[in-house]
C-alpha cells in the first residue's frame, strides 16, 4: 500500500490532502508531528487490515522524576526487554526509589494498550529510556560568607510497550 493511500485513509479535519500524506511519512520515520491520535492509528490499521496492536507502540512518560539519570538508568536496565507482567513484579519488589515512577509509567502504557484490546500477557517492553531533565539549583551557606552550589538532578522516564507473539 502506498503512502498516498494511507494519507487518504487518515484524512480528518485539519489534516487533508498533502498534509495527511506528509503526516504519514513523518509517523513512518518516527516523528510524531503532527501528533498521531488514537483515531489515526485505528484508521491506519483498518487501511492495512491488521489489528491496531500490530502497528502501534504504547508509550508513557513520567517527566520531572526527582532523581538522577544515573540512578534511574539502573532501574531501566533491570526491566528492559522483559514482559509486562515480569517487569511489574520486578519493580514491585525493587528497593530503588525510581522504581515507583517506572511502575507508574509502565501501568499507564499498559492501560493505553488495554484500550486498543492488547493482551497483557503478550506485552513486552520495547523501549525503556531515561533522559536528563532540568536541574534545581540551590546554595548552601558556608563560613566567611561563602556559598557552595547544590545541584539537584531531575530526569524523564519513557517506557514503550509492544504486543509480541
Amino acid at each position: 500500500m502506498s503512502v498516498e493511500d494511507l494519507g487518504a485513509a487518515v484524512e480528518r479535519t485539519g489534516l487533508e490532502g498533502a498534509r495527511a500524506v506528509s503526516a504519514v511519512r513523518n509517523w513512518m520515520r518516527g516523528s510524531d508531528h503532527p501528533r498521531c491520535k488514537a483515531s489515526d492509528i485505528r484508521r491506519l490499521a483498518e487501511a492495512l487490515s491488521v489489528p491496531v496492536t500490530a502497528i502501534a507502540r504504547f508509550t508513557s512518560e513520567v517527566r520531572h522524576h526527582r532523581g538522577s539519570t544515573q540512578k534511574a538508568r539502573l532501574v531501566a536496565d533491570m526491566i528492559r526487554g522483559r514482559s509486562y507482567i515480569d517487569a511489574d513484579k520486578v519493580l514491585m519488589f525493587s528497593p530503588k526509589r525510581a522504581s515507583v515512577n517506572f511502575q507508574k509509567a509502565l501501568k499507564a502504557a499498559a492501560a493505553d494498550a488495554g484500550e486498543f484490546g492488547a493482551d497483557s500477557d503478550r506485552l513486552v517492553i520495547a523501549e525503556c529510556r531515561v533522559d536528563e531533565g532540568p536541574q534545581i539549583k540551590r546554595f548552601q551557606p558556608k563560613d566567611r560568607g561563602r556559598a557552595h552550589p547544590i545541584i539537584k538532578q531531575m530526569s524523564h522516564i519513557t517506557i514503550g510497550l509492544e504486543e509480541r507473539g
